[in-house]
């Protein structure tokens, strides 16, 4: 059987250094690590990989298993493409919202759950989590325990966490076992990777499923850095009279097109946002007038969402439409 790394889960091989998986000659007897992962652990020397993950085969693969699913979504993205491919998920599963510890206090946990239950009709367990600080790491694992659960595969999107989590509950158990790799990079965990996590319980981590297009582009990782919060939230309120407009980042421009209201953003502190009257910036990205119900978010996949308190009618610039949903808002 071909040696895998244990960083990222590719077979590890020595003929072409251009390629995944490379390790010298001289270190492939005892090395664990792939030349790509090693550089990422030590020297923080992210490569990006544009490895293309066939998500569809994943789910065949899971589906086709007796196993039980983690499915991992990062709080910032629960919109309708990850829960799709969530809800595509035919075998016993439970869902884990990370990053909890981001989340404000306004944020009832209970409601969150009836929203989901209500709005994306999902019915499984669901617990949140923070890999960040270890929080509710034993009430997933008594958990997975007391469910007699013997292999779980852990799912998700890149960047939600799940190699994170996977160290997180190796930590928690005190296990001698090799770190996974952890990167802002997309893709950073190219394969399945088995990790026995005691005699009764095994984590298959999983390659990250991708967005089909992105606000950003993968070699942009001061950007990618920027939009993944590592610190407590802290919406920002904008109140935007007609004509006004909000630039985020300077890569999404939203228009208010109605009366004065007001605009609530949840994402990254990082993110700069900048406020406009009858601009003309960004006028060469997509755009589209949109409906906005009161009381709805404006998702944006990737980022977060906005939430606005009133009906309006907003024109958003951004270089793909396909990444904007409006939603009813669990507030």
């Amino acid at each position: 059987m071909t040696k895998k790394c244990t960083g990222c889960g590719y077979p590890l091989q020595s003929e072409d250094k251009n390629k995944l998986g490379y390790i010298p000659k001289t270190k492939s007897k005892k090395a664990d690590l792939c030349e790509r992962c090693f550089k990422i652990i030590h020297y923080n020397d992210a490569k990006v990989v544009t490895l293309p993950v066939d998500e569809k085969k994943i789910i065949k693969i899971v589906n086709e298993s007796n196993n039980h699913v983690l499915f991992l979504i990062d709080f910032l993205n629960i919109n309708l493409r990850t829960i799709k491919l969530y809800q595509e998920i035919k075998r016993p599963k439970t869902l884990l919202i990370s990053k909890s510890d981001i989340i404000p206090y306004s944020f009832n946990r209970n409601k969150i759950i009836a929203w989901l239950n209500d709005y994306y009709n999902i019915d499984d367990e669901i617990i949140f989590i923070s890999a960040l600080k270890n929080r509710n790491i034993n009430t997933l694992i008594n958990y997975l325990e007391a469910k007699e659960i013997k292999k779980a595969y852990l799912l998700g999107f890149t960047n939600v966490g799940k190699s994170s989590l996977v160290n997180s509950i190796v930590e928690y158990k005190e296990l001698n076992h090799h770190a996974i790799t952890t990167s802002l990079v997309p893709n950073t965990t190219l394969d399945f990777m088995n990790i026995k996590i005691n005699d009764h319980l095994t984590i298959i981590d999983s390659p990250g499923f991708a967005l089909k297009n992105n606000i950003y582009d993968n070699n942009d990782l001061k950007f990618i850095k920027k939009i993944n919060p590592k610190k407590f939230l802290k919406p920002i309120t904008y109140q935007l009279k007609e004509n006004a407009s909000i630039l985020i980042d300077n890569k999404i421009r939203i228009d208010n097109l109605d009366k004065k209201n007001n605009f609530t953003f949840y994402m990254s502190n990082q993110i700069t946002f900048k406020r406009e009257f009858n601009t003309n910036k960004l006028e060469n990205l997509k755009s589209q007038i949109f409906e906005i119900p009161k009381n709805s978010d404006i998702v944006i996949l990737g980022l977060g969402f906005i939430n606005v308190k009133n009906n309006c009618k907003v024109k958003i610039f951004i270089n793909e439409l396909a990444l904007i949903e409006i939603r009813k808002s669990f507030f």
